[in-house]
C-alpha cells in the first residue's frame, strides 16, 4: 500500500481491512489462480479507488462493514481490469512486477480477471442495493467500451482531442467516478451530493490519466514501475502526441506511420512531442481538470473527510511518479 496513506491512520486502518477482505474473498481450489491474485493484491497498489470509497461513505451514515466490502470490490474491479489490459498489451511489467499474464500465460490472466469480477458481484449482492449494482454494470460497460476505443485507434494517427477525451472518460475516469459514488450512494447522501461526488471523480480520474499519459513521455521505468514509451510502443496516441501532431509539419507523423518502431524513432518521437508543445500543452489541460475538481471539492458538505479528499488530490495531481 502507498506510504502517502501514512498520514491518515483511521484511513490506512480501514484500507488494511479493505486488504484482507480481498484475500478472504479470493481464496479457492486453484492455488495458482489464488497465489496470483495474492501476489497482485501485495503488489503495493496507490489504494486510491477503495481510499475514495472509504472517504465519500463518510459524507453520509457511515456502515464500517459495508463501507468497507463496497471499497474492496471497487479495488478488485481495478485489479480484473488491469489483469485484461495486460493480456491485450502484451505487457511484462506491472507496478514494477512480473505481470500475471507473463508468470502464468494469457489463458490463466483471462481466467483469473473473469474470476475477480465474479468475487464482485458476489460481494455487491450482499453489500449493496439494487440500483448501486445497476450503476456498477453500467459503469463496467463504460470502462470496456473505453477499452476497445483505445484497441480500434491504436497507431491510427488521425485521433482527436475529443477522441481521446472520450476514451479515458471511460477507461480512467468512469471508475474513479463509481467509486466517490457509490460510497456515498451508500451512506444514504442525497442525490445532490452523490452527484457532486460523481462529478468530482470524474474530474480527478481526467487529470490522472493526462497526468500519467504525461508521464509515460518523462518518466524512467524505475519510478512508473514499466518501460518508459511503452504507449508509444504500442501504438497508443495519447493526449502529448495528439496536441503535437496538431503542429507537425510532417516529420512526426513520418515516423509514427511506421509499421514498428527502433529505440532511436522513439527516441525521436519524444523529442519532437516535446519540441511541439505537446506535454506543455497536456500540462495545461489535466490543470483544468484539477481545478475543477478543487471547486467542486469545496462544495461538499463541511467535514474532516473533505479535507482529506482535498490533500489526496493535491498529492494524486502534482505527482511525478
Amino acid at each position: 500500500m502507498d506510504k502517502m496513506w501514512l498520514q491518515y491512520p483511521e484511513l490506512h486502518k480501514e484500507l488494511e481491512a479493505v486488504l484482507y477482505i480481498m484475500k478472504e474473498n479470493t481464496k479457492c481450489k486453484d492455488k495458482k489462480i489464488e497465489n496470483s491474485i495474492l501476489d497482485l493484491i501485495n503488489s503495493g497498489g496507490k489504494m486510491l479507488r477503495p481510499a475514495f470509497t472509504l472517504i465519500s461513505s463518510r459524507f453520509g451514515e457511515y456502515n464500517e462493514e459495508r463501507a468497507r466490502a463496497l471499497a474492496a470490490v471497487i479495488e478488485m474491479m481495478h485489479m480484473a481490469t488491469l489483469v485484461h489490459d495486460d493480456v491485450i498489451d502484451d505487457s511484462k511489467l506491472r507496478r514494477g512486477q512480473e505481470t500475471i499474464q507473463s508468470k502464468y500465460g494469457k489463458d490463466y490472466a483471462v481466467y483469473i480477471g473473469d474470476f475477480l469480477f465474479c468475487v464482485c458481484f458476489k460481494i455487491l449482492a450482499s453489500n449493496s442495493s439494487l440500483q448501486s449494482i445497476k450503476v456498477d454494470s453500467k459503469s463496467m460497460s463504460r470502462i470496456c467500451l473505453g477499452e476497445v476505443e483505445q484497441l480500434n485507434t491504436r497507431f491510427k494517427t488521425q485521433v482527436s482531442v475529443k477522441d481521446y477525451l472520450s476514451r479515458i472518460s471511460g477507461k480512467t475516469a468512469e471508475l474513479f467516478s463509481l467509486s466517490l459514488y457509490i460510497g456515498a450512494a451508500e451512506a444514504g447522501c442525497s442525490e445532490k451530493v452523490n452527484r457532486l461526488l460523481w462529478n468530482i471523480g470524474h474530474n480527478i480520474g481526467m487529470a490522472f490519466q493526462i497526468i500519467d499519459d504525461v508521464l509515460d513521455y518523462t518518466s524512467a521505468k524505475s519510478y512508473i514501475g514499466k518501460p518508459a514509451a511503452s504507449d508509444i510502443k504500442q501504438g497508443i496516441f495519447t493526449i502529448p502526441i495528439i496536441y503535437a501532431l496538431l503542429k507537425d509539419k510532417g516529420s512526426l507523423k513520418d515516423i509514427i506511420s511506421k509499421d514498428d518502431y527502433s529505440d532511436y524513432d522513439i527516441a525521436n518521437i519524444i523529442f519532437l512531442v516535446n519540441e511541439l508543445g505537446g506535454i506543455e500543452k497536456s500540462r495545461e489541460l489535466a490543470k483544468k481538470y484539477t481545478d475543477k475538481a478543487y471547486k467542486l471539492i469545496n462544495k461538499l458538505p463541511e467535514n474532516k473527510y473533505k479535507i482529506v479528499l482535498k490533500e489526496v488530490c493535491e498529492t494524486l495531481l502534482n505527482r511525478s511518479y
